[in-house]
């Protein structure tokens, strides 16, 4: 008996092409996107462009010179400037890397069957919504090195606390580590919702095959949660090279300049009226942060596909 053979991709494809022909000649998909495009482009684009050309220039309020590339030269002969590009990325790996590493643990304890856990997730997040510069001004309190809590109780115990935001060896990773303390809500609560949409059936399963609670964090939770961890990382990294207002707040980038970033050196050649020096410096800590976290992101993402 003869068969017949229906040719079904050739006809998936007619209509795919076909369904992509109506799609084009339809207008609304392009005038949607009008609105936002306009925004978008008068709120950053134009004002991007105007600050790439303002850090080619010698500028004030009333006039401006163009100079070419020299105050690059300055910001990247100056060892103080330079400096505070390597504070501002040791700051950034330092605080989204403890952010991701505690957020995941704690959202972990926090989906687990314990007790008051609704209460205990509110205690995690509170910090997230205190100002940034009363955090600030409250650990710069806790931290003081004579009359300090938090020395005063490593005292009671015979440990000497060390000086925390005064010893140049502690001062950045002293306010990380605040930064980390406000900062971790916001993971934990990402990381909380990525483990809740995974389904159950998998924990289930999981179980019935005597897997470990180990063996389900790594095998289930880790791949699972890999989104949480893609967002996690990505808007830790961004508010790291871009941290300003807590480092100014406890430090304002002292003792020295041991504690500057890119954001507290630019605040600073503003306040001394070296307005394109300071506008050179916005424009390398733009580049710094695309340069990271751009290709960063689609590597992630990339690798969330193929898995």
């Amino acid at each position: 008996m003869a068969t017949t053979t229906v040719t079904r991709p050739a006809k998936t494809r007619s209509n795919g092409a076909s369904a992509g022909r109506v799609r084009a000649k339809s207008p609304y998909p392009n005038w949607f996107y009008v609105p936002a495009a306009v925004i978008y482009g008068v709120l950053f684009i134009v004002p991007t462009l105007i600050a790439f050309y303002f850090s080619l220039t010698r500028w004030s309020i009333f006039d401006s010179k163009f100079i070419g590339f020299d105050n690059y030269v300055t910001f990247f002969k100056e060892p103080a400037l330079v400096s505070s590009l390597w504070h501002t990325l040791v700051y950034a790996v330092v605080t989204s890397g403890l952010k991701v590493v505690l957020g995941l643990l704690l959202a972990v304890l926090l989906t687990s069957q314990i007790v008051a856990r609704g209460y205990l997730r509110s205690v995690v997040f509170f910090p997230v919504l205190v100002s940034t510069i009363g955090v600030g001004l409250t650990f710069t309190v806790l931290m003081n090195p004579e009359k300090g809590l938090i020395n005063q109780s490593l005292a009671t115990i015979g440990i000497q606390g060390p000086g925390w935001l005064t010893d140049p060896s502690y001062a950045l990773l002293s306010v990380a580590l605040v930064d980390v303390w406000k900062g971790v809500g916001l993971a934990t609560l990402i990381y909380i919702a990525g483990i809740v949409s995974i389904p159950q059936e998998y924990f289930e399963a999981a179980r019935v095959d005597g897997a470990s609670a180990w063996d389900s964090f790594r095998n289930i939770v880790l791949p699972l949660a890999r989104p949480a961890t893609v967002t996690v990382i990505t808007l830790s990294l961004i508010g790291g090279l871009r941290s300003f207002d807590l480092i100014w707040a406890m430090t304002r980038g002292g003792p020295g300049f041991t504690s500057d970033v890119i954001a507290s050196v630019i605040y600073k050649q503003y306040q001394a009226g070296f307005y394109g020096l300071s506008t050179a410096g916005n424009v390398v800590l733009f580049i710094v942060v695309t340069a990271i976290v751009l290709p960063l992101s689609r590597f992630l993402n990339r690798k969330e596909v193929e898995l």
